[in-house]
């Protein structure tokens, strides 16, 4: 057995030599049998072990003997000991999910200040399937059912992975080794136990008596395709997938041609770029962002476990939900010349200057708007100018169209998503709009051959990391 768990260890390179390596022992049967496999084993890797352990304090006494046991094991080794003590008795929350963050958290902390390189769980092939089986009652696709991984990014180990839960007791009997029954683990009430007392033996009795090996079996198949389709989607992320600040952008027309199992993927790739992590995306969900997407109608929304997805035009956007005050949507600032003015809500600035006689002003077309730069015939403004959001009504008449327009029918005309109105920006000096982001200066006011004092608007923005490849692909659309 011990083999069997060295050789776990070696396929999946869990340690590296010298490492200090924390022991996540609860007292159960398998964190004893983890704990003296890797005492044994850890000579071969050069480790020294640290005995890791959390009290719930869900059982009262029962917890803080447990606590004990553990902490009687680290020093009947020699071992180094650390508790982390918590209270989940009046948790609100599913108990086993809560529990299950605090000690992830605790793992991960002491990973992170460097107080071990690697932490190991006695996770054993049972645990394996039954996680297994639990996902596929719930929907989850094949990264649900890759389980319980061998190794994480953050660095938690399970070393008995590829051992069974019958043979951790027999190994613990065999070396009279002593652990402590934790009686929630017989208790009804949770789905795991449910799934470990009931189910299971009626499968494997009446259905397939290795099925405990044909789900851990899935899930080692599932996760080598997980671990192939991890380093695809992360070349076709940058494809397809366009960061906005706190916003991941997907263009629907760009779906159109490739494969279902890479549109699901970007989906839900993009979902966890928002989010963080996928706790609580489903197969449904993935389904609906998709009938979103392909929708015929120009716009649309849905929201799923912590996520807000709006579609305009050809745009998807992933984000958090956030409540928008409507007094929050409309602003109004002066705007000096010269002077650099943020648009509010946005990572923008509006940079007016002067400019006296410029050389470019000879051509004939030399100052019609080029969607970078506005130039206005300063001598034709009247008053001063305000910077302002646009608002439901207003209209002018852009350089070099026919009539006036209302700048809502422009932002058809543009297919501008209905995310970016919210503060699009408009300079006006009275009642009369001088200027409009994209749609340029009004034919009135725009600089021409003859004008020499010119009054140059543009638009620059102030953060440098957010890309502008959605920007410049939608400038183009028209239409």
């Amino acid at each position: 057995m011990l083999e069997r768990i060295a050789q776990t260890i070696a396929r999946y390179r869990m340690f590296e030599a010298g490492q200090k390596v924390g022991v996540a022992v609860s007292g159960g049967a398998d964190s004893v049998c983890l704990l003296h496999a890797l005492r044994e084993l850890a000579p071969r890797w050069d480790l020294r072990l640290h005995v890791l352990h959390v009290n719930h304090r869900l059982r009262g006494a029962e917890s803080d003997e447990d606590a004990q046991f553990v902490r009687d094991q680290a020093a009947q080794f020699g071992l180094p000991f650390t508790i982390h003590e918590a209270n989940l008795a009046t948790t609100p929350d599913n108990l086993e999910q809560a529990a299950r963050e605090i000690r992830m958290a605790f793992f991960n902390e002491k990973i992170a200040r460097g107080a071990v390189a690697r932490v190991a769980t006695g996770h054993t092939r049972s645990d394996q399937a039954e996680t297994v089986l639990f996902r596929f009652l719930r929907g989850a696709g094949t990264a649900g059912l890759a389980g319980i991984r061998p190794v994480t990014a953050e660095g938690i180990v399970r070393p008995l992975l590829e051992i069974d839960r019958s043979q951790v007791m027999a190994f613990v009997k065999q070396q009279s080794l002593p652990w402590r029954d934790d009686s929630t683990n017989r208790s009804l009430e949770f789905a795991r136990n449910r799934i470990r007392h009931e189910l299971l033996p009626i499968l494997e009795r009446e259905w397939n008596p290795a099925f405990l090996r044909t789900l851990a079996q899935t899930a080692d198949w599932a996760l080598a395709e997980e671990c192939y389709w991890a380093a695809e989607m992360d070349r076709l992320a940058q494809r397809f997938l366009t960061s906005e600040g706190k916003y991941i952008l997907l263009n629907t027309k760009s779906l159109s041609g490739i494969p279902e199992a890479v549109t699901r993927r970007l989906v839900r790739r993009a979902m966890e770029l928002v989010k963080g992590n996928l706790r609580g995306i489903e197969f449904v969900h993935v389904a609906e962002v998709l009938a979103l997407a392909r929708n015929s109608h120009g716009h649309g929304r849905l929201q799923a476990a912590g996520l807000d997805i709006m579609r305009s035009f050809e745009w998807l956007r992933f984000g958090r939900p956030a409540g928008h005050e409507l007094g929050a949507r409309d602003y109004r600032l002066p705007a000096p010349v010269p002077g650099v003015i943020p648009v509010p809500g946005e990572s923008v600035e509006i940079c007016l200057e002067l400019v006296e006689k410029p050389e470019s002003s000879d051509g004939p077309d030399a100052l019609i708007y080029n969607g970078l730069m506005a130039r206005i015939n300063w001598r034709l403004v009247a008053g001063p100018l305000e910077l302002r959001n646009w608002r439901p009504g207003d209209q002018y008449q852009p350089q070099g169209t026919s009539g006036t327009k209302k700048i809502k029918t422009l932002f058809q005309k543009f297919r501008v998503p209905l995310w970016e109105r919210r503060h699009w920006p408009v300079l006006t000096s009275g009642p009369s709009i001088v200027w409009a982001r994209r749609f340029g200066p009004a034919s009135v006011f725009a600089a021409g051959p003859g004008s020499r004092e010119v009054l140059t608007i543009r638009e620059m923005r102030i953060a440098p990391e957010q890309t502008d490849v959605y920007r410049s692909d939608k400038a183009g659309t028209e239409g």
